[in-house]
């Protein structure tokens, strides 16, 4: 027998197993890998990434507090949807709003939820098709990889991730461990090697410069020439027969020019390069710009309140689980991402500055070829980036892994309390997952993860003409690139796709800090602070992030095609949620509001 209601998940997993699955969701490796070069091509707002994420670190601070009170109350699968029945129904006044309350909330985190994995799966398109670039430059460019191979990769991840999670959580558990510690190992490496990098090579000295090309970093000046390209003069890069390696600026006695560093804050025209000072890097230089790379960066800190949804996996939910939660957050978010982000900013500089970031696959990738070759010697970066690659590329398994686990026992919830189609709420006889649930998630992610590949280097990313014809032709390598106004004309289908997702997970936090407010509300145990302070804390940053994707734009702050079709996502998802709930409850002979109190937990 394959599947049966009745079955129960075990107890099985300790506060070590529940912070390592909430670590991997947050997983530091994948995500300053993605995520750099999503914020680097957020309009004129990368001069303040990091402040960005301070904003964003704030914020899911409150939110995992009111998660962490709400846990204490009531442990038990579901997350924020089991909270938000639980706190209605023991409310004295509240209760008749339990069934509309957990409804809005599980419909609200499936914008997450189903999302989510979809940016990550899609991510796992990019970073292959960066390696299998760097590998076989002549199959495919490294900065830019054909869409056609990065779609089939996501495809397949999305696949193998949902089998690992249909056989088990501990199984799960055990591969997060595993990779919580080598990710962060090697990505606290490549920030201490950055800041070296920056320390040791002071402006005017001789250093490296990046070529996208070769993917290989040069300490001579590149020799260039003008070129016409689609009716217009352009200034390229004069490279060897084979048209990859760039070719040295000779001086009179016939010998490369050395390349000489520098750290200019702006080009002529005002675009933005790199930070002089480290006081740049920390600095807000326009808080308009701070709310939307905060917008941005609330992706790198997600995945705190995944453990949440594993209480009827933990042998003491509720002494375990809020620590899980809280040290998950601190761990990652506060140690290893100001740690990187500041290393990575504070790297940039003439010789590979921002806009190279905005227009590769991956930015980190780059930048760990440069300090490699300082560090090892010249030609041996890559060998370096390679090893650190992997490192991301098993961050990529866990947080997919994990935001699986989470998501499914969600919608398993909704399932079994007959709010989503009842055959999400079956469990695997065997198994004892919620596997129906996992390979739907699956199929969505998949889809998600094609439609962010489509343009991933629309908008600010686009390649110019020149970069495009300078592809390797075939269909894994070059079908999908249009010329460079086209695509330039297009939104970014990456960073819209993890727009939509990070406004649903403002939607879930800021409904959180809701219902922390109405469980604790006249409750014995009400504490000022965490029971109130911190909770409206929560809701008024949320909604003021949800605030700047309608407002950010008509102000000139980022992009505007992007924000605006996340908010048309969400605004779709949330009819068709309130369409649903209204026709199943008509069908099912269901009243929106409960007309008699049963108090479930105390």
């Amino acid at each position: 027998m394959a599947e049966n209601t009745a079955v129960e998940m075990k107890a099985t997993l300790g506060i070590t197993g529940l912070t390592m699955n909430a670590m991997a969701l947050i997983a530091p490796g994948a995500f300053l890998w993605l995520t750099f070069y999503i914020q680097a091509t957020t309009g004129v707002t990368a001069p303040a990434m990091w402040i960005g994420i301070i904003v964003s670190l704030a914020l899911c601070l409150a939110t995992a507090v009111c998660y962490a009170e709400l846990a204490k109350l009531y442990p038990g699968t579901g997350s924020s949807y089991y909270f938000a029945e639980q706190s209605f129904l023991n409310h004295d006044k509240a209760w008749r709003y339990a069934r509309l309350s957990k409804f809005i909330v599980g419909w609200a985190s499936h914008l997450y939820y189903w999302i989510y994995p979809g940016v990550m799966v899609a991510t796992m398109g990019i970073l292959c098709g960066y390696l299998v670039g760097t590998l076989w430059p002549s199959f495919m460019s490294a900065s830019n990889p054909g869409p056609a191979f990065m779609m089939a990769v996501a495809i397949v991840f999305s696949f193998l991730v949902a089998y690992i999670a249909h056989r088990g959580v501990n199984g799960s558990t055990a591969v997060n461990i595993a990779i919580n510690v080598i990710q962060i190992t090697a990505l606290v490496l490549f920030a201490v090697l950055a800041l070296g990098y920056r320390l040791n090579h002071p402006p005017g000295s001789i250093a490296y410069q990046f070529d996208s090309v070769s993917g290989q970093a040069y300490t001579y000046e590149f020799l260039t020439q003008k070129t016409m390209v689609n009716g217009q003069e352009t200034e390229t890069i004069v490279r060897d027969s084979a048209g990859v390696v760039p070719q040295p600026k000779l001086d009179a006695q016939g010998k490369p020019v050395p390349y000489r560093i520098s750290y200019p804050e702006k080009d002529s025209s005002g675009v933005f390069l790199s930070h002089p000072t480290a006081k740049s890097v920390i600095s807000p230089h326009n808080w308009g710009w701070v709310f939307i790379q905060a917008t941005v960066a609330i992706l790198i800190l997600v995945g705190f309140e995944s453990v949440t949804a594993m209480g009827g996996e933990a042998k003491n939910a509720k002494r375990d689980i809020p620590i899980a939660v809280i040290v998950s957050l601190l761990v990652q978010g506060m140690f290893c991402y100001l740690f990187e982000y500041f290393a990575a900013n504070y790297f940039l500089n003439s010789g590979y500055t921002m806009q190279s970031a905005s227009g590769s696959a991956a930015p980190i990738g780059d930048m760990m070829v440069v300090v490699g070759d300082a560090l090892l010697g010249a030609g041996r970066g890559r060998i370096f980036m390679l090893c650190e690659a992997f490192t991301v590329f098993l961050a990529l398994i866990g947080t997919t892994l994990s935001c699986m686990n989470t998501g499914a026992r969600v919608t398993y919830a909704m399932g079994r309390d007959k709010e989503a189609p009842e055959h999400f709420g079956m469990l695997h006889s065997r198994n004892l997952t919620p596997h129906r649930a996992i390979w739907t998630l699956a199929g969505i992610s998949a889809v998600v993860g094609c439609i962010a590949i489509v343009f991933v280097f629309g908008d600010a990313g686009a390649p110019s003409d020149a970069t495009i014809q300078a592809l390797p032709h075939g269909f894994w390598s070059s079908v999908g690139y249009i010329s460079h106004d086209r695509e330039a004309a297009m939104p970014n289908t990456l960073l819209t796709m993890t727009l939509a997702s990070n406004f649903g997970t403002f939607l879930l936090y800021g409904l959180s800090c809701v219902i922390c407010l109405v469980a604790y509300h006249n409750h014995p145990k009400f504490k000022l602070v965490r029971h109130l302070v911190i909770p409206m804390f929560g809701l008024i940053a949320n909604l003021a992030c949800m605030a700047f994707y309608l407002v950010g734009p008509f102000m000139g702050y980022g992009t505007k095609k992007e924000p605006l079709l996340a908010l048309g996502v969400a605004l779709v998802w949330g009819l068709y949620g309130g369409i649903y709930f209204v026709r199943t409850s008509k069908v099912a002979g269901r009243t929106t509001l409960i007309q008699q109190r049963v108090e479930l937990a105390s």
